[in-house]
């Protein structure tokens, strides 16, 4: 069984779709084991334990530097000891000692084709901003592994999504989430915890 931590920074749609697809068997033989967020105020800690998961917040303003918050996380992460580490939607950086202690154990869900749209600076609506103003046709989601940069470790899965007419970044932003990144996240988790990755 493929203990999950999910580390999350909002509303928690890409936890819930993670969960969903455990409930209905599209993810088999794994468990959310915790869900970690660096908001007090995220909804996805409610999430969490409405289904009994232990839920934490460790925010880096309750540490007097990103040192000292970056050895808390890292200290929780080892504490939990996850079998794989799902960053959906966490808008915070993960330290280099994290990356290095779990080698190709870390995932990341990016609402882009990559290497289109990713790297600094280009998160949540951001991404959706643009991508229409450049005026692409398509877009779309990837799950990665994550390495020291940003957005660059190695693809696992992408889906593209057709952008329309009359598209504002939240509408698409919500397309995408619903055509591509809630689909495919629960199917890199299930390749991963059934070893076909």
């Amino acid at each position: 069984m493929l203990r999950l931590l999910v580390c999350v920074s909002g509303g928690g749609t890409n936890l819930q779709a993670i969960l969903d697809a455990i409930d209905s068997g599209k993810i088999t033989n794994a468990k959310v084991e915790c869900v970690i967020s660096n908001n007090a105020g995220a909804y996805a800690l409610e999430r969490a334990k409405n289904k009994g998961i232990q839920a934490l917040c460790i925010s880096p303003k309750s540490y007097e530097s990103r040192d000292a918050f970056n050895q808390a996380f890292v200290e929780k992460v080892m504490e939990i000891h996850p079998d794989l580490i799902v960053l959906a939607g966490f808008l915070v950086a993960i330290p280099a000692a994290m990356i290095e202690a779990f080698p190709n154990r870390i995932i990341n869900i990016h609402p882009s084709l990559i290497p289109s749209f990713c790297g600094v600076g280009y998160y949540g609506l951001r991404v959706h901003e643009a991508a229409l103003a450049r005026g692409v046709k398509v877009t779309g989601a990837t799950v990665h592994f994550v390495d020291s940069g940003m957005d660059t470790g190695p693809i696992i899965l992408q889906k593209a999504v057709e952008v329309k007419e009359g598209d504002t970044p939240k509408v698409l932003q919500q397309r995408v989430m619903e055509e591509a990144e809630w689909q495919i996240l629960p199917q890199a988790i299930d390749r991963i915890a059934n070893g076909r990755l």
